[in-house]
């Protein structure tokens, strides 16, 4: 087991380096000159002296082989620069809206899984009778509706009906923690309910087909009660595709959640990341991109390894 985790974090920091030297390359491929781009405004040109200027700045006058290692010693060293619209460091912003952008989707993640398993894993059971057709149905809605739909819907619901949730806005938890969570309730359970739909027919799926299994079979013979064979035999493997879609979802979230954090006012990475595109900030979106996929590659490593706890021939085969 310890070998397959080792060999699987060396192939993880391989993954971030060739992220990492993508995000240069393709920076320096994208045609025209960064600074002048940065710097033009409406179809005006910029002036020749603040481009030559911001091109310094950049570091662009350097070799390339030189900004590459510059590229490098800042990401190793956590210093992703300043930004060009207020001057403070790229880092700072990052690490205070990234927790924000975690919570929303840890806390979909978590909803999504208690009530996506289990559902699934009854429509598993129920194959082709009516609850399984239901589950079916409301996992199809949900995956087919909008996220900024539902969160509308949510919204009206629970906020202006029911008044009993917030619609919206952000309060830091060290300040206030229960109204920190009753405002984070509403994002994550907008971003929950599509989640939920996935993890439900992925676990349908993945039990129906771990009930085909051999050993089900002989568990069955055995004589052992149907709920010793789903919780001995049947849930642990089923879960292993389960969390690895999980893992690959709550990835593309982190940089996929704009819409709801507009909806709900929620200021994440997510809409950092909108803000600094719009405004061609250069090291806030070099910054950013880097950040998230650095996350998704760890991500990816944790699944692995729980994957391999859940079921150890992996560890076995893939070492």
């Amino acid at each position: 087991m310890l070998r397959y985790i080792a060999y699987r974090t060396l192939v993880a920091l391989f993954l971030v380096w060739i992220v990492v030297t993508a995000v240069f390359l393709l920076l320096h491929l994208i045609p025209g000159d960064p600074a002048e781009l940065l710097l033009s405004q409406g179809g005006i040109a910029a002036d020749p002296e603040a481009v030559a200027a911001l091109r310094e700045k950049m570091g662009l006058n350097a070799p390339l082989w030189q900004q590459y290692i510059a590229h490098m010693g800042g990401f190793l060293s956590g210093d992703f620069g300043e930004s060009f619209r207020d001057g403070t460091p790229v880092i700072g912003q990052i690490a205070l809206r990234l927790p924000r952008t975690l919570e929303v989707i840890a806390g979909a993640a978590l909803l999504a899984t208690i009530f996506g398993v289990p559902l699934g894993t009854y429509a598993a059971i129920r194959a082709d009778g009516k609850a399984d057709a239901l589950i079916s149905l409301l996992s199809s809605v949900a995956l087919s509706t909008p996220v900024f739909v539902v969160g509308s819907v949510v919204i009206l619901i629970f906020a202006q009906e029911l008044k009993i949730l917030p619609a919206g806005g952000f309060v830091p938890f060290s300040q206030n923690p229960l109204e920190h969570l009753k405002l984070l309730l509403l994002p994550a359970g907008t971003v929950a309910i599509a989640l939920w739909a996935v993890i439900t027919r992925m676990s349908r799926a993945s039990v129906l087909e771990v009930l085909q299994r051999d050993y089900v079979r002989t568990a069955r013979a055995k004589g052992l009660g149907r709920s010793r064979i789903l919780r001995r035999h049947v849930v642990r493997n089923a879960l292993i595709p389960v969390l690895t879609v999980l893992g690959l979802e709550m990835g593309t979230l982190i940089g996929g959640t704009v819409l709801v954090e507009f909806v709900f006012n929620w200021p994440g990475l997510s809409g950092y990341l909108v803000a600094a595109v719009d405004a061609r900030d250069y090291p806030e979106v070099v910054g950013i991109v880097m950040t998230i996929s650095v996350l998704f590659v760890f991500l990816n490593l944790v699944v692995d390894v729980v994957n391999a706890l859940l079921d150890p021939r992996i560890s076995l085969v893939k070492s």
